[in-house]
């Protein structure tokens, strides 16, 4: 298991903080993720993303508020059974925490069915 370190920044103009919160603009926890989940898929390689499958949150940990523009460090471990354990840094402090991991796509929309 290799920890792997890759830099965010979530850009000032992001669609998703229009009106979160005037006066004191933060990004909201779902962008944080999102971008989280998609600087992994770009940055691990192919053969440890399992095709057909889609990520599932296991645990997250919002530690304090992010502010547009920010810049954020994103640490993370591929583990053997498919999960990656993640921490999201703002200069030395603990911004987010969790863990995630890659499912079938069948599986996540079966335990979703009513």
């Amino acid at each position: 298991m290799n920890r792997h370190s890759v830099p965010l920044r979530i850009a000032p103009d992001h669609a998703a903080l229009a009106g979160h919160f005037p006066g004191f603009p933060v990004v909201p926890g779902v962008v944080l993720l999102d971008e989280t989940l998609h600087a992994i898929e770009r940055a691990a390689p192919a053969s440890e993303m399992a095709a057909g499958s889609l990520w599932h949150i296991g645990t997250v940990k919002f530690h304090r508020p992010v502010r547009p523009g920010e810049s954020l460090q994103l640490e993370y471990e591929l583990q053997p059974d498919g999960r990656a354990r993640f921490e999201l840094r703002a200069a030395d402090a603990l911004v987010a925490s969790g863990t995630i991991e890659r499912r079938p796509a069948a599986e996540l929309v079966a335990m979703s069915a009513p």
